[in-house]
């Protein structure tokens, strides 16, 4: 989809900053990147270098056109021409609160402004940030430059033309945006990855299977599944001739049934030792960069797949 957004600002250098950067470059966006250590710059460029070959196969680019990219050490500089600005700073209020609120007077009066807020409500966020109209959470999935979903939440003064032009920008790089319809923490998918992580942890802490048990029931068992349609298609054929129906009377009472525990476990030293260490023997030796790389080429594949059978259900 168009979009005549074309000036972005990303605010914040980590991961998932570095990940808007790389996505909004693959689609000839003009990038101004903020980050008040200019020394970061150089962790930058190695990355986008890094993910350049997954990238290019999955969007077909042929060249990186590194020109449309400038890091700046100064906010005021990176927000003046900025007509979207998508802020990635640490998963905190108060940072956020008070960024907004300077990134609020330093932008242009009806640029879009995103958080990639992985929980906090926008709201709250935004309390002191001008034009709170123009504001949204545009949470996204890591690795950003590989993963198209992102969920836009609405503040609860938000207007519907601000979340429309977001629709649209996101689809112009490539993602496919759901539509929050209000404010909630933790928006939609991180509910239900905390649902499955807080369970997770209950079983390790309580010695019935390892960090790898529970990946490879996963890997090679629902999330196979859900990687092409979610969890509630997949139960609709699980009721048979006549789906979702059968599927919540033959299953619906399991439900009443103790199996799950949704209060999270204490993190203590023994059970964080679990995970690192089950996780460190997971990796085999390997890098996170290493590990990031052969991740990247089974997106790419596995979206190119998915793409083939999704358009069969979807049409």
């Amino acid at each position: 989809m168009k979009s005549n957004i074309k000036n972005v600002a990303v605010i914040g250098t980590g991961v998932i900053g570095t990940g808007w950067i790389i996505r909004c470059l693959a689609h000839n966006k003009k990038v101004i990147a903020f980050d008040k250590n200019l020394k970061l710059k150089k962790r930058l460029v190695v990355e986008i270098k890094r993910t350049w070959p997954y990238v290019r196969k999955l969007f077909n680019k042929k060249k990186l056109n590194l020109k449309n990219f400038t890091y700046v050490t100064s906010i005021e500089e990176a927000l003046k021409e900025a007509d979207f600005i998508q802020e990635c700073a640490s998963e905190n209020y108060k940072v956020k609160t008070k960024l907004m609120h300077v990134i609020g007077n330093y932008s242009k009066p009806n640029a879009i402004i995103s958080s990639s807020s992985s929980g906090l409500l926008p709201t709250r966020i935004y309390s002191k940030c001008k034009n709170t109209a123009r504001t949204m959470i545009g949470h996204p999935f890591n690795p950003v430059y590989m993963c198209p979903g992102v969920e836009i939440v609405p503040g609860k003064k938000t207007k519907k033309k601000f979340l429309n032009k977001a629709n649209k920008f996101y689809k112009s790089i490539s993602m496919n945006p759901i539509m929050v319809k209000k404010e909630l923490p933790g928006y939609l998918a991180d509910r239900l990855q905390e649902a499955l992580w807080r369970e997770g942890l209950h079983i390790i802490n309580e010695g019935y299977a390892s960090t790898k048990d529970l990946d490879r029931a996963i890997e090679d068992g629902p999330g196979l599944r859900w990687s092409l349609m979610g969890t509630f298609l997949t139960f609709h054929l699980a009721g048979g001739k006549t789906g979702m129906k059968h599927m919540l009377k033959q299953f619906g009472p399991a439900l009443k049934l103790p199996w799950t525990k949704l209060k999270a476990p204490k993190l203590s030293k023994k059970l964080s030792s679990k995970i690192i260490t089950g996780t460190k023997q997971q990796a085999k030796g390997k890098s996170v960069a290493t590990i990031s790389n052969i991740r990247d080429e089974y997106l790419v594949n596995l979206q190119k797949l998915r793409k083939k059978y999704a358009d069969k259900i979807r049409k």
